[in-house]
């Protein structure tokens, strides 16, 4: 089986994603999510037809952030 490099972008967004769920602390939750969300994003934009995965994970992004922001200031 080969898999073309937008295959492998899909992938590794989901392993980020995946490995976000077993994190101890917010911040690396945070952190491999919002990797994760921001692949997830690349790849649904560039595969095309994709808008909820986009749609989702742009605001899995926005709140990722917000939230690394607010953990930093405090």
């Amino acid at each position: 089986m080969e898999l073309s490099v937008l295959e492998i972008v899909g992938y590794v967004g989901f392993i980020m994603v995946a490995l976000s769920l077993s994190m101890k602390e917010i911040k690396w939750l945070r952190i491999f999510n919002l990797i994760g969300a921001i692949i997830f994003v690349i790849y649904g934009t560039i595969k095309g037809g994709m808008l909820p995965v986009v749609v989702l994970n742009a605001y899995l992004t926005i709140t990722n952030l917000y939230h690394l922001f607010k953990l930093q200031r405090s």
